[in-house]
Formats: structure tokens, sequence, C-alpha cells
């Protein structure tokens, strides 16, 4: 981009929707999924800009079963002409050592329009333990397909760890997995040791991963990790992590832990976008996990000189008019 443009929003773009999800589609529409507060069903939307999903229909793809609880931060993707959602379920609202047993299932769609048609359940993604795991993403790169997701290891302290694998079809992995983070630094580590809701990013020579850390409080904040794009992505070493937190609660403009996000585009395809959700208060009454408002809110990415990302601050609720770097 040359000239500097201004783009809108009136945040929140959708209250009480936490974990969310948006993809651009071809035709148009951008696509929104997100954990809803009674953790029970997937609900899907569309509209023609981020503003109307407001006001857009939203449709349920997916009532749980009844030996599945806490439905968690859905994944709307197009992948070889069908739709997917990738998701995470527990069998039990119950916590084993502070712990939720969630794993890790996809649901298909052949229809051209996920908001029609038939989800089918295509099972469990597989991974190298049966233990905690959650907040899948897929990407493709070189014409390779991966899957990055957060996962408890037996042997390491903490909740989450963030890893990659290589994927033989949207529900299978192939080859090892590959741990790329780790809670290690103070921010990482407030409340529970969490790396989660990772999310991939691809400009300017390099993929970037922003992911979650510590409590769903005021604490929650996202870090990056970043890599080379012609780099062995399946190699630990090839991902540098940021120090500090790149983007955290703003008690200035009245944002409390922001994070889980997901990245899409303007409608003319030229500026990045951050949606994500955070709470407008500090204090939580009781677990902050079952405190429904973390809300979904839009903002642009600004790029350094360097070409790496600048997410700056949360924005106050209400309209905001950002203007895009040239």
């Amino acid at each position: 981009m040359t000239n500097a443009t201004s783009i809108t929003f009136n945040n929140p773009i959708l209250e009480q929707r936490a974990d969310p999800w948006v993809y651009r589609h071809t035709d148009g529409y951008y696509y929104f999924s997100a954990s809803v507060p009674e953790f029970d069903l997937i609900e899907i939307r569309r509209a023609q800009t981020l503003e109307e999903l407001r006001e857009a229909t939203p449709v349920v793809a997916w009532r749980k079963p009844a030996n599945r609880a806490n439905i968690w931060a859905p994944e709307i993707h197009y992948i070889d002409g069908k739709w997917y959602i990738h998701y995470a379920a527990a069998r039990t609202a119950e916590t084993n050592d502070g712990l939720f047993d969630h794993r890790m299932y996809v649901l298909e769609n052949e229809s051209a329009n996920p908001l029609e048609g038939t989800w089918v359940e295509k099972g469990q993604i597989r991974t190298k333990w049966e233990t905690f795991a959650l907040d899948a993403t897929t990407f493709e790169h070189k014409g390779i397909r991966y899957l990055v997701w957060a996962q408890k290891d037996p042997d390491i302290v903490g909740n989450s760890n963030l890893y990659i694998a290589e994927m033989e079809n949207p529900w299978t992995l192939r080859g090892e997995q590959v741990m790329i983070s780790t809670p290690e630094y103070d921010w990482e580590i407030i409340g529970f040791k969490v790396n989660e809701g990772p999310a991939v990013l691809h400009r300017n020579g390099r993929l970037f991963i922003s992911y979650s850390a510590s409590a769903t409080d005021y604490n929650y904040c996202m870090g990056l990790l970043t890599a080379d794009e012609n780099a062995n992505l399946l190699d630990p070493a090839s991902w540098t992590k940021s120090e500090k937190p790149v983007f955290q609660t703003n008690e200035e403009n009245g944002q409390y832990g922001p994070g889980h996000n997901s990245f899409t585009v303007s409608p003319d395809g030229e500026t990045d976008i951050i949606v994500y959700h955070a709470r407008n208060y500090k204090e939580i009454v009781g677990d902050p996990l079952y405190d429904p408002n973390r809300h979904a809110r839009a903002q642009v990415v600004q790029w350094k000189a360097d070409g790496t990302p600048e997410f700056g601050v949360p924005l106050p609720d209400g309209r905001a008019d950002v203007e895009v770097k040239g």
C-alpha cells in the first residue's frame, strides 16, 4: 500500500463471543465462529463486512451430544472444496488436578454454503498423547498442510504447550509432532502455565503465530512466534519467541485480558485485521472462565519497517477510525 487509508470498527463487533474465529472466503463473505457462553453448541454466521456480523443470523451447525461438555473455540476452515470446523470438547465439565480433559475434533460439510448442508463428525485428532488438547488451527504452506495446537505434555509442568505437525487430511496428523513453545516467561505463567489459542499470519517472507498465555482474567495476553517462510517449520529452532507480550490489558482504554485471536483481511484484501476477545472490566466474581463477557473485537494490524506486525493496544469500546500506514 502506498496511500494511507482509514478503516472503521465499532467494538465490540459481537458480544459474549469468546475465542473468535473469522475466515474470509472467496465468495466475499466473512464466516464467524466462536465459543458461546453455554459451551454447548457450535454456531456460525456470515456477513460481507465485519460490522454486519453483529446483525447476521447465526446458524447452529452442531449441538453437543450427552457425552461431551465444554465445547470450546470452534474454527471454520475451507479445505480442498469442503468446509471443516475444528473444535475442542471434554467428556465432563469436571477437572482433574486443575485440568479439563478436552480433546480436539473435526466436523465436515460438503455444501458450498456452510450455513446449509449437514455437518458430519470426522472424529478425534489423534496426537502423541491422550491428554488435554485444544485450540487446533490449520494452515497450508508450500503445498503442505499443518496443524498447530495446544496440549499437555505429561512430563512438563503446566497446562499446555504449542505443537506443530503435518497433516494427512484435515482430521489426521502425519509424522511427529514438535513442540515450538512452552510457557517460560513471567507473563506466560500468571495463574496457570499456558500457551494456547494459536493463529497463523503469513507476511513479508515470514510466518507469525500469535498465541495466548496465562489465566483467562486480566492477565491473559498474547505472545508471538516467528519463522522464516523458507525454514523447516518442524524444527523448533526455526521459531523465535517474543520476550514480552505483543498485546495485553490496557486499563486506560478499559480493555482486559485480550487474546485468543484470529487474523483476517479487509474486504479489498489490502489490510490485515486481528479479531480477538477481551472484557471491559477487570474484577470478576468466581472463575473467569465462566464469566460470559469476553466480547469479540477487531482492529487493524500495522506493520513495522522490519516487516513484523505491530498490534498496538486494544482500542476502547465504541467507534474507532484507524488510519492504515501506507
